[in-house]
């Protein structure tokens, strides 16, 4: 996806306003679910051969095959699902029939309308400087595939719009709770969240509903919610933002307050996607190679 350019004599300005106002602070088991909310400082690096996957916009774990990543490429680039093992050593390109890569930005997991089946959530969310003409936006919604041999089935598209006018995202969030879908917008005056609630409709447009601000966030690049539903992430081209979700409240209610606190992260050429991994042991971060002679497959494991 375009990065946004931004005077020099501003860029110290607003990396400042995105780092030095945060602290990575220890943080006791929490409570509902005893696991810890530290991560290593430094993460375990995997080479991503370079030439493949060379604009990572999007990250999740599969539910259906141990020890492997979904990811995919942005605008412009091929419809292509990549496979990636957490080693970063295997990658195996899918084309799933009847969808069209217009400017994919994120994707996620969970259920969907048949009990028992894990779907992808492909959001083709991407719109450079919110183009006026560019009124609606898709989430392709596809069962995840059972084996590495497997083809995908034809998926659904769910079709919508924003309330309040065209809007840049790169974040596709999925509540294993609800089922619900949230995007949050990617603007430098922060970053909006939009709920588009179960059973999204695959037929018509649907207006998403505005949810607020999402507190601290600027240029939003790519989130995750974990598999329990209890923790969430969103990240930026300089920070991982960190929620954690107590019992009964919604994610409209977590994420309308600020972060709980930034998570260890260390800059990438162009870092645009994240996850947790499907243990929840730790969180994956990718970015687009850019100008890099390659980027890693990162993982930041918990403590």
């Amino acid at each position: 996806m375009k990065l946004y350019k931004i005077p020099a004599y501003l860029s110290f300005f607003v990396l400042f306003s995105l780092t030095g106002c945060w602290k990575t602070q220890p943080v006791g088991p929490e409570e509902e679910t005893g696991r810890s909310e530290v991560f290593e400082n430094v993460p375990k690096r995997h080479p991503i051969t370079p030439g493949i996957i060379d604009e990572a916009s999007g990250l999740v774990a599969s539910n259906t095959l141990d020890g492997y990543l979904w990811t995919h490429e942005d605008a412009g680039s091929v419809t292509r699902l990549f496979l990636l093992s957490k080693d970063g050593t295997q990658i195996k390109a899918y084309t799933p029939p009847g969808i069209i890569n217009r400017d994919w930005e994120d994707i996620a997991i969970g259920g969907g309308p048949i009990d028992g089946v894990s779907y992808l959530y492909v959001g083709d969310i991407g719109n450079n400087d919110a183009n006026p003409a560019v009124t609606t936006n898709f989430i392709y919604r596809i069962p995840e595939i059972k084996t590495i041999d497997e083809s995908f089935e034809r998926g659904a598209k769910i079709t919508f719009r924003y309330p309040d006018g065209p809007r840049d995202a790169e974040t596709l969030l999925f509540d294993p709770a609800t089922k619900d879908l949230f995007v949050v917008s990617k603007e430098l005056g922060g970053a909006n969240l939009y709920r588009i609630p179960y059973p999204q409709p695959i037929e018509g447009v649907v207006t998403a509903e505005f949810i607020g601000p999402v507190p601290s966030v600027i240029i939003a690049t790519g989130g995750d919610i974990s598999a329990d539903g209890a923790e969430i992430v969103i990240r930026t081209y300089a920070n991982i933002f960190y929620w954690r979700r107590k019992q009964g409240e919604t994610i409209a209610q977590v994420l309308s307050q600020r972060p709980l606190k930034t998570l260890p992260y260390e800059l990438e050429p162009q870092g645009e996607a994240i996850c947790f991994d499907k243990e929840m042991t730790g969180y994956y971060t990718l970015s687009e190679r850019r100008t890099a002679t390659n980027v890693t497959l990162n993982f930041y494991k918990r403590k």
